[in-house]
């Protein structure tokens, strides 16, 4: 028997506006955030449920023929390009992770406005024309806005749990630089396993020699909104080590937590370890990640027995990790000049 289950919360009340009811959600989220650091939510607006048929409408992209999708690789894998920080990233073998997919910034919504030459942060993103996929940038653009909505309304959920002003962090997401990604896991050939190294590739599960397509890690930024396929995989690890299965089910987004959250709530909010098991067939995923703009300031919030910490822009903290730990972005640290400490 698993050591511990993973919360699975309605949180329709929290964009009705019955108060009363919301303080239900309140607590039973803050309560997942603070123990175990993941959840599944349901009772979600339409907009923010990912329908099978618009889930494989957005994973169309993956259809694309290979030379379209070449003209939306990183720059790190083509230098051709402009876009270093958004685009499409390919297969790479000898690596516990063996993924391949496009990270989707803001411009998707809001254009050229969002997008600055001199920071990669801002990058534009690299988008599929739309004679080839009409209607796609629409659906990523409408999909990309329901998932900033429903990150901003669990903020002030967590807000609200820690007993501050429900807009304690929405100043820091205005103009922030949150990530719509779409994620393929293919069943992983023997080739890409040759030069992998870790204790993360493989694994016992159940009795059964399994392998990783997607190592175990935790989020380093504050909100991940995940919306699986059918296929299962996506675990994530209690407190105690043991690992639990999050299942595949329509309607529901997998929510969990990161190290900035962590960190800015004194550690009452928990950033979990999550990981994908390969299980014999592809996986695709749709995360959306929560993040503030790149000069947003992350100081200690007014908290009980908070401790202080040396605050820090959140733009050099994301690339310094990003740079550091994601296979999509290795040895380009360079690239970007930090901000420095904030005045």
């Amino acid at each position: 028997m698993p050591a511990f289950t993973i919360p699975r919360i309605d949180v329709s009340a929290l964009f009705t506006g019955d108060r009363a009811m919301q303080r239900t959600v309140d607590a039973a989220v803050y309560d997942a955030a603070t123990s175990v650091g993941f959840l599944v939510i349901e009772g979600l607006p339409a907009s923010a449920n990912l329908t099978i048929e618009r889930r494989e409408f957005l994973l169309g992209v993956f259809s694309l023929p290979d030379k379209e999708i070449r003209k939306l690789w990183l720059w790190n894998f083509d230098h051709g390009q402009k876009n270093i920080y958004r685009g499409w990233f390919p297969l790479q073998n000898g690596f516990p992770t063996y993924k391949e997919g496009i990270d989707i910034g803001p411009d998707i919504v809001h254009g050229n406005a969002s997008v600055e030459a001199d920071d990669p942060l801002l990058s534009a993103t690299p988008l599929p024309a739309e004679i080839i996929l009409p209607g796609w940038r629409a659906a990523a653009r409408d999909y990309y806005v329901a998932m900033a909505k429903t990150s901003a309304t669990l903020m002030r959920c967590i807000a609200r749990g820690l007993a501050i002003d429900e807009n304690s962090f929405a100043e820091a997401f205005e103009g922030g630089i949150s990530t719509l990604c779409l994620i393929h896991y293919p069943v992983r050939p023997e080739r890409s396993f040759t030069g992998a190294v870790g204790e993360d590739l493989w694994t016992e599960y159940h009795g059964e020699r399994r392998y990783l397509t997607g190592r175990a890690h935790a989020d380093s930024g504050f909100l991940t909104l995940l919306a699986q396929d059918a296929v299962s995989g996506l675990q994530a690890r209690h407190h105690d080590g043991s690992w639990i299965d999050i299942p595949p089910t329509e309607g529901v987004l997998a929510v969990n937590f990161g190290k900035v959250l962590e960190r800015w709530t004194g550690g009452k909010v928990r950033a979990t370890v999550h990981r994908v098991l390969g299980a014999g067939r592809e996986k695709f995923s749709i995360p959306f990640f929560y993040e503030p703009r790149p000069d947003a300031v992350i100081a200690a919030l007014p908290l009980q027995d908070m401790q202080a910490f040396e605050s820090f822009y959140y733009g050099d903290h994301l690339w310094e990790t990003t740079t550091k730990y994601n296979i999509e972005f290795p040895g380009i640290g360079q690239l970007r000049k930090a901000l420095g400490p904030p005045i």
